[in-house]
Formats: structure tokens, sequence, C-alpha cells
């Protein structure tokens, strides 16, 4: 037999490593922003994300996605969905973390950083797992709009355990949760919903189908659906007290470009029973809480995927030999990761101030701090448009650092490419994202207030940020008097130019927070890559005078 040559160049596998050891932004930003969080945890959970077996979980549970079964062999309709047992066994280790209950179940400071942080390591190796883990953690501030509702499932929505099984929900100590909001004629705009309930004693009973059903295999649901007096919001479980299946027809699973391990689907609601969470006709208000929280859990799973880009392209270059040099030690690759690295510092060190952001919301309601409340409700929608819209271009240029390894499906980084985008269109995608701000400019002029107080603790510490800084709060001061005016032709010119106004507000609101908090190489080279004269394009483009070789050793 004629061997034609031996196997080598090639980058070992990057496992059985510890992903939060590997992260120093992310051990930086939980050091600034979760003091008290439990280290020994997060070293846990990043040697188990990192460990071989968790990988391959994460590797079957994409290959071998869920499957619908609507009836059984004997023609019952049974509208059971069926696993692939690695996807049982990384949502299990997830919810056991705590990646859904942290920030409800620890007291004081922190505790919604540190969540973020375990959240992050999970989503950075395996993110289909992480949508129903998100909902699960999102619907326990408008589960508390009903106490008696809340009495019943926030205890086991916030359990940290798993527990597949569709059972009573009174026999179950662990649940999670799903939303069915958005239909085929209405998508975004959730005010033409056709879904109906009519009364049923101390519940309702909804006839209609949704378009998006989010984690169908879940114990129970937000869903929205018109009463007379309006768009409401109603709790609906799969199983009903005393075990008897709630109707939800689960009419298809959706085949998705990514996010393949985890199920999305249509449903059709006949007479399902729901109970009514909140006011009658204020159904947006009610799960608008739900929404907010799952948008910054598209910041916290977009920042993953990037660490994950970041992570893969280092470790090749570190291996890979091209030209007479290792790969890490070219001026191009070294320019690429350096500046993939900067992105990815970026998304991490926002994610986590806003996540730290909601531990203010108590204070708020209690008369004080509400200007942090103002400011965490616009910065969330402004960095779900932005880093989430990053997030695939990010992950495309990552995978371009491996070659053609990179475009094959045994690495890791085309799963990637594939997931990102879904972080940019779930819960509103780029355009509603920026309706959205510009409605809260309009609604809530204190909220630019509070955004720019902000900003302004930025100002002094770089001419580029300066710069930047006066050019947006011109920009906003024109759009305020836009909206606050009424004229349509000026609403128009204000709508039309949307996107560079939220751009620039994200890219003054990343600089800001890592001005604040970061490292000096690191917050002086994104003021001059991203709000510089010279910035460039694509990635690689730094301009002169950028430390190199810091961000590098970062990623």
């Amino acid at each position: 037999m004629t061997v034609t040559h031996t196997v080598l160049n090639q980058a070992a596998p990057r496992r059985d490593v510890d992903e939060f050891a590997l992260d120093t932004a992310l051990r930086e930003a939980v050091a600034r922003y979760a003091p008290d969080a439990d280290t020994g945890e997060l070293h846990r959970i990043g040697e188990l994300v990192g460990s071989a077996g968790f990988q391959e979980d994460a590797r079957l549970a994409n290959v071998h996605g869920p499957q619908l079964h609507t009836h059984d062999r004997w023609g019952h309709r049974v509208d059971d969905i069926e696993f692939h047992p690695a996807y049982h066994r990384i949502i299990g280790e997830s919810l056991r973390a705590g990646t859904h209950s942290l920030a409800w179940t620890q007291d004081g400071p922190g505790a919604d950083a540190e969540r973020a942080a375990r959240f992050m390591l999970f989503s950075q190796i395996e993110p289909g797992h992480a949508c129903p883990v998100s909902m699960t953690h999102a619907v326990v501030p408008s589960l508390h709009t009903d106490s008696a509702l809340a009495d019943f499932w926030v205890p086991r929505a916030t359990a940290a355990d798993y527990d597949p099984r569709l059972i009573d929900p009174a026999e179950k100590t662990a649940v999670t949760f799903g939303m069915a909001m958005t239909e085929k004629q209405g998508g975004s705009d959730v005010r033409a919903n056709t879904t109906r309930a009519v009364p049923a004693g101390d519940h309702h009973l909804i006839t209609g189908h949704k378009w998006f059903c989010s984690a169908p295999q879940s114990d129970a649901f937000l869903v929205l659906a018109q009463l007379p007096e309006g768009l409401s919001c109603f709790v609906v479980p799969r199983v009903l007290p005393g075990g008897e299946r709630n109707p939800f027809r689960i009419q298809r699973l959706k085949d998705k470009l990514g996010n393949r391990s985890n199920a999305s689907s249509e449903v059709e609601f006949d007479g399902t029973h729901g109970w009514l969470l909140g006011d009658p006709g204020r159904g947006v208000r009610t799960i608008i809480e739900m929404v907010s929280r799952t948008r910054l859990d598209c910041v916290l799973g977009s920042a993953a995927g990037m660490r994950q880009g970041v992570a893969e392209a280092a470790w090749h270059a570190r291996h890979r030999a091209a030209f007479g040099a290792t790969l890490i030690d070219q001026p191009l690759m070294r320019s690429v990761l350096a500046d993939l690295q900067l992105e990815a510092e970026a998304a991490t060190w926002t994610a986590l101030h806003i996540a730290a952001a909601h531990d203010d919301d108590a204070a708020a309601e209690g008369g004080g701090g509400s200007d942090r409340a103002d400011f965490r409700r616009l910065a969330t929608a402004v960095a779900k448009y932005w880093v989430c819209k990053r997030g695939p271009e990010h992950a495309y240029e990552s995978l371009e650092c491996l070659g053609g390894n990179g475009y094959t499906e045994a690495f890791p980084l085309a799963r990637r490419y594939r997931e990102q985008p879904v972080m940019a269109v779930w819960e509103g995608s780029g355009n509603v994202i920026v309706l959205d701000v510009l409605r809260a400019l309009a609604r809530e002029p204190h909220t630019a207030k509070a955004f720019l107080g902000y900003l302004e603790t930025g100002l002094g510490r770089h001419a580029d940020f300066d710069r930047a800084y006066e050019g947006l709060a011109a920009a906003l001061q024109s759009a305020l008097t836009a909206v606050s005016g009424g004229d349509a032709s000026e609403l128009a010119r204000v709508q039309g130019g949307g996107r560079v106004l939220v751009e620039q507000m994200a890219l003054l609101l990343q600089a800001a927070i890592l001005l604040e908090s970061a490292p000096t190489e690191v917050a002086e080279a994104f003021v001059a890559a991203r709000l510089g004269a010279d910035r460039g394009r694509e990635y690689g483009t730094l301009p002169v005078g950028i430390d190199i070789d810091a961000l590098v050793a970062r990623a």
C-alpha cells in the first residue's frame, strides 16, 4: 500500500478547554458587573461546554433535529416532538446551571449579569436550546401581572431542573415556557392578529392559527388573542389540570436556515383553554417585558457567537502555517483576528452592561433609579439592532480564517454562520427595532435624555468620541423635534434615516461602555476603529496605532 503523505499542518480539535478561563473579556466583564459571582461555577460551566462530550452533543442535536409526530400509530392526535437525547442532555445541564433563573433566585446586585455570563457560555457552543431557556427566563415579569398565576407558575419556571414530560404541570417541579404571538397575515404587526378568545368560566377558549410558536414542546405559553376590549395576553398550558391534553395542534415544524436543534412551529388553537394574564385589551403591555428580556438574550446569544467565531479562528491561526510562517504571526491575519476580537469585546461588554442595568428595576419601581431604567429600555433595543446585525458578518469572517475547513460541516463555524441571523430576526427584525426606537423617542423623550446622559460619561477621553457625540446629540434633537411636531414629511424623513440614527447610537453606546469599564487599549482601539475618520469597512482594516498585539493576545 502506498502512503501518499502524512497528515500535518492541521490544527488539533479545540476541545477539553475551559471556555470561561479563555474568554478574557467575559471574565473581566463579570468582575466588573457581577463582582460577587460564583466564579467556581462559571469555570465548571466553562469546562463542561468546552469538553469533547458537550461539543459532540451540540453536533448531534443539530444533525438530528426535532421531529414532529402529530398522531400515534393508532390514529390518536398526540402532537409530540421527539428530540435526540443529546438535546435533552444539553438543555438539562443549562437549566440546572440556572441560565434561566439565576436573576430571579439570587439576591443582590450582579445576579442578572452573572446569569447572562452562564447563558452566554452555554450558547457559545449550542445556541438552539437557548430559545426555550430564554423564554422561560423572560416570562417571569409578565407572570407577576397576576398573583394567582404567578404563585402557581413562577416557582416551577425558576426551578433549577429539567423535566421534559408532558404531564399535569401541578405534578411537576420544573417547567419551561414558550410564546405564540405572530400570525401569517401580520407578522410583527401583532395588532392585526385574528385569533379570538371567548369567556368560559374562570378562563377563556381560544381559536386561531399562529404562524410562529417557539419551542412548542414547552409546558406553557404566553399567547396573544383578541377580546372585545382588544388584543389580550393568555397563559396557555399544554396539559390541563387533571392531565388532559389542551387542544394544541402542531401543524408543522419550520424548516429553518439555522437554529436546527430548536423546534419552531405553526400551531392551531381550537377551543384551547387559556387564562387571562393582565387586563383585557392590554396584551402587548403585558407581554412586552418578556419581549424586552428575550431581546437582551438575542444580544447575549450574538455576543456568544462572536466569541465562538474568534476563538476558533485564533485557534486555527495558532496551529496552521502558510508561506513560511504560522498564520497567527502573519500581519494580515493578525489584523483580522484583532478586529474580530474588538467586535466580540464590544458585544460582550455591552451585553453584560445592559444585563446589569436590569438590577436597577426594583429601585426604579420604588421611585429611584428611573433614569437608569429609561436608559436600559432604549439601550436594549439599540444593542439588539446593532450587535445582532454584526453577528452574521462576524461569523463569516471568522469562518474564512479557517479557509476551506471553515466552510465544511465538520467544523463548528458553518453551523454558527447559519445560526447568527436568527438573533437579528427573532423578537423584532432590524426595521421593527428602529421603529421601536423612534416610537420611544416620540412617546418617552426622557429615554433619549437618559441615553445621552450615559454617553456623556465618555466625553473628554477621546477626540473621535467627542466629535461623534456632538453629531448624535444634534441628530437626536432633530429627530425629537420632528416626531413631536407631527409633520408627515418630517416623520418620513426621520424614519427613512432611522437606521443611520440607531447605528450611531449603538456605536457610541458601545464606545462609552468600553471607555468606562474595559481596558484602555480595548476602548481606545474601538473608538478609533469604529468612530474615527480612518475606519475601514471590512474586518482587518484597522487604522494605524491600534494595539493589535494586545487584541490578538486577548483572542
